[in-house]
């Protein structure tokens, strides 16, 4: 196991969903880097198991993760865990993992439980196309103009979000897409499991009487493209979602692509209208 990264899925409520294969590796690797030492300290303990932690978070990825690489070109393994689900995923585990490949550290995948696939596969949303966009901003300009250029994307949308920021989310989706089905999901596997399948306004009106409690997974549909659209606003919609592609780090030609695959307009069209050429 000597100088790899294994990217270690844990429980993110039932502690039954941890997999034997995840158990042995956090039992055979020199470390373990965790979101919240304390967090998984309490997961080790529960499974008699003891092992050196490093802390490696949000705040301190710039200064822990050359520290953990170096070590991992060094001949130690490491598993990346964060407190609940697959790490990577709109996570600080992904820079850890962008520094590995850099340095030539093999990573290896330990698939475990994960919020973002688990509430979708009950919601009974539309999963064939799905955008994620994890948190968004604090920042009530920033939630705003995110949400401003969702809005015209057009497969199902999700949102993780915490209860104190929920109300105010809810509140601005509703104002930014209007009125759309939805599926609000919360405490995944846990005792106070909660799968809601509503609408924005509902589900608004909902919060208003009823504080929040847990974390949320979002699951909004995306904009209609409707059979009788005139062609003009459908490629509006696939040029919207290509800018946010792009926003996101994809050349213009995989960015043109995908959206025209989303929205049912040729490749070509939609590049042209990107860039002006033909």
């Amino acid at each position: 196991m000597s100088g790899t990264l294994y990217v270690v899925g844990t429980p993110i409520g039932n502690l039954q969903d941890f997999s034997p294969r995840a158990l042995q590796t956090l039992a055979d690797v020199d470390f373990i880097a965790a979101e919240d030492t304390r967090v998984t300290l309490k997961l080790l303990t529960h499974f008699g198991l003891k092992k050196p932690l490093v802390s490696y978070y949000e705040h301190n990825k710039a200064s822990q993760g050359p520290v953990i690489v170096a070590r991992l070109a060094a001949g130690e393994s490491c598993a990346l865990v964060t407190d609940a689900g697959l790490p990577a995923i709109s996570d600080p585990g992904e820079a850890l993992v962008r520094l590995c490949h850099q340095a030539g550290v093999p990573v290896v995948s330990v698939p475990g439980p994960s919020a973002l696939t688990a509430a979708l596969s009950v919601s009974g949303m539309p999963s064939d196309h799905f955008y994620f966009e994890g948190f968004l901003s604090a920042d009530k300009k920033e939630r705003a103009d995110r949400l401003q250029r969702l809005a015209a994307v057009p497969c199902t949308l999700l949102f993780y979000e915490a209860p104190h920021k929920l109300a105010a989310t809810a509140q601005e989706m509703l104002r930014v897409f209007g009125d759309r089905p939805m599926a609000a999901v919360r405490e995944l596997t846990k005792i106070h499991e909660e799968i809601l399948p509503t609408t924005l306004a509902a589900f608004c009106d909902r919060l208003a009487r009823q504080e929040p409690r847990g974390e949320y997974v979002l699951i909004v549909q995306g904009a209609p493209v409707e059979a009788n659209d005139d062609k003009q606003h459908t490629l509006q919609q696939a040029l919207a979602l290509a800018a946010r592609l792009q926003e996101e780090g994809l050349p213009p030609t995989k960015a043109a692509k995908i959206a025209a695959e989303f929205t049912g307009r040729k490749k070509g069209d939609v590049y042209a209208a990107m860039t002006g050429k033909d």
